[in-house]
């Protein structure tokens, strides 16, 4: 193989964390004027999960996440090269990764159904108009922390929660919108928070989301966290 392709997933990964970084603000932040964020951030949330899963497909071999493999062949290189699939090769779409993913590596997506209304979601925006959702910010959350988050954290080692653009504060303010909307979340061994505090905000949760978080910070070691 190229020895070139062997860096597109590590490529496919950096593009991924930049949108994840953007749907994380655009899903959680509102300001005057930024009254469009909840759009965008289904536009980032959907970029951000096809890239995430390219980059799964791509970790067992790079050329996994192209079809029609066979129509790049010209007969006239020895080797397949990075500039030919970048002019000719086309990718896997969106809707079909899920199932390239389970082919490829044998996992499954979790809440498909989430991934469906946010296709849909993406697909209007993207084409057509705003769909009929109320709240977009929350879909845009659901997908984040229910599909892309325990994925990147068992395929990666990464944290959704650590990819956002606040950087005066943190992560405090998305862990909040995730306590709010009862959404778990996987929790970083250096996971701490100075702007919020959890007992408040979990105070009118459900005790089965109450029960989830106790245990959740028992296991990172960051129980003290509901005392403060």
């Amino acid at each position: 193989m190229n020895e070139a392709l062997r860096d597109i997933p590590d490529r496919i990964l950096g593009l991924a964390t930049a949108a994840l970084t953007q749907a994380n603000m655009h899903a959680v932040f509102m300001d005057p004027g930024s009254e469009h964020w909840p759009q965008m951030s289904i536009l980032n949330t959907a970029h951000a999960g096809e890239l995430f899963l390219k980059a799964m497909i791509a970790s067992e071999h790079p050329l996994l996440i192209f079809k029609d493999l066979v129509s790049l062949d010209d007969n006239r290189t020895d080797e397949l090269g990075l500039e030919t699939l970048l002019s000719r090769g086309r990718t896997h779409d969106f809707e079909k990764l899920p199932q390239v993913l389970w082919a490829t590596t044998g996992l499954r997506i979790p809440n498909p159904e989430c991934f469906e209304r946010l296709r849909r979601a993406r697909n209007a925006i993207q084409h057509f108009c705003a769909p009929d959702i109320r709240d977009l910010s929350a879909l845009s959350l659901e997908f984040i922390y229910t599909i892309i988050d325990p994925l990147i954290a068992e395929c990666f080692g990464l944290f959704a929660i650590e990819y956002h653009e606040d950087h005066s504060v943190g992560y405090d303010y998305v862990v909040k919108a995730l306590l709010v909307r009862e959404l778990r979340f996987s929790i970083p061994d250096n996971f701490r928070l100075t702007e919020i505090r959890i007992a408040e905000e979990i105070e009118d949760a459900s005790p089965e989301y109450q029960t989830w978080v106790r245990s959740a910070l028992a296991d990172a070691g960051k129980s003290e966290l509901l005392s403060r």
